[in-house]
């Protein structure tokens, strides 16, 4: 899609303070949108950009600050009032391990926030378009790789199984009442300003010459998206007419052990740190291996970014981070 679509379109964004969320806005305002962001308010006072925190250097640029919580009815309300031609769904309890002790709050934040979003959205006379995010979590263990997305939805943690019941109520809101959906299932993703899962936490632990914890044996596997390309596949999805009415994977068709991630990481930050195995995590995924052979035939995206170019750039990042502090 040529980048005259974004042009003057008024565009929302939940979660723009996440780690794609805040990429996403940036090339947003880049490409002449109209972006307007929903945040959940962490504190009744101080100014707004004390309450952002990747994103507080955009303030000025965008359209309207919303702050409430996703999963309130709220939501519904605030959102037809700024009245979106195009939503980019983000916001999520994301961090798996979280959603272990918290399943109820992470249901509600998923879940009942993504109805949120679909409601305003079925309501809302000016939307072209609503994206929805979606998770390879979605799928569970790999039962044939590379994963398409006939594969049977299998999830295995109270976060995958909230991002599976988004992800089909998207697909029945499209289904049942014509709003235009579209549900990106990205698989892991990794780049700046990522701040948990593996990837983040392994650069830190090796750039600081401490022990990198693996769970398990290490070799569960997963399929690693640099941040870039993910955000070109939101923005086809948010701008492409076939994408509406479809769940599309975007992923790189690779995938590597946990193992291997960490010894590659430990040998580009040339770091002392020793590599050690800890207790395996509950409601581990073996392995995440995508197929986005759909995603080139609609749109003809593939992956540009490889892994070890994404870690190199991904290292930088976090140096310099350490060192302007």
């Amino acid at each position: 899609m040529e980048n005259t679509h974004w042009q003057g379109k008024k565009v929302l964004i939940t979660g723009p303070d996440g780690f794609v969320g805040s990429h996403l806005t940036e090339a947003l305002l880049k490409l002449g949108a109209k972006v307007s962001v929903y945040v959940k308010e962490k504190t009744s006072d101080g100014p707004i950009q004390c309450q952002l925190g990747k994103i507080a250097h955009l303030v000025d640029e965008f359209e309207e600050i919303i702050t409430g919580d996703i999963a309130d009815k709220d939501a519904i309300n605030l959102i037809n009032r700024n009245g979106p031609e195009v939503i980019f769904h983000l916001a999520a309890k994301a961090y798996v391990p979280f959603s272990f002790d918290h399943p109820f709050e992470v249901m509600e934040t998923n879940l009942i926030g993504t109805l949120n979003i679909l409601e305003a959205a079925r309501l809302n006379k000016n939307i072209k378009r609503v994206v929805c995010t979606s998770s390879s979590e979605a799928y569970g263990t790999a039962q044939y790789v590379p994963i398409d997305e006939k594969h049977p939805l299998n999830p295995t943690s109270p976060y995958a199984a909230s991002k599976v019941a988004a992800d089909r109520y998207s697909f029945a809101y499209w289904n049942t009442y014509g709003v235009p959906v579209s549900i990106i299932r990205p698989f892991n993703m990794f780049g700046p300003r990522h701040t948990y899962d593996m990837v983040p936490k392994f650069i830190n632990l090796a750039l600081e010459g401490k022990p990198i914890t693996v769970y398990g044996n290490g070799e569960q596997s997963r399929d690693l998206l640099y941040v870039d390309d993910a955000v070109e596949g939101f923005l086809i999805m948010g701008s492409h007419p076939d994408a509406v009415g479809k769940a599309v994977n975007f992923a790189t068709g690779k995938d590597y052990s946990v193992n291997y991630c960490a010894q590659k990481i430990k040998e580009l930050t040339n770091s002392v740190s020793e590599i050690v195995h800890v207790e395996e995590r509950a409601a581990e995924v073996d392995r995440l291996c995508g197929d986005y052979s759909y995603a080139k035939q609609l749109f003809g995206w593939e992956p540009k970014v490889s892994f070890e170019e994404g870690l190199k750039r991904n290292i930088e990042f976090v140096k310099n981070q350490k060192t302007s502090k």
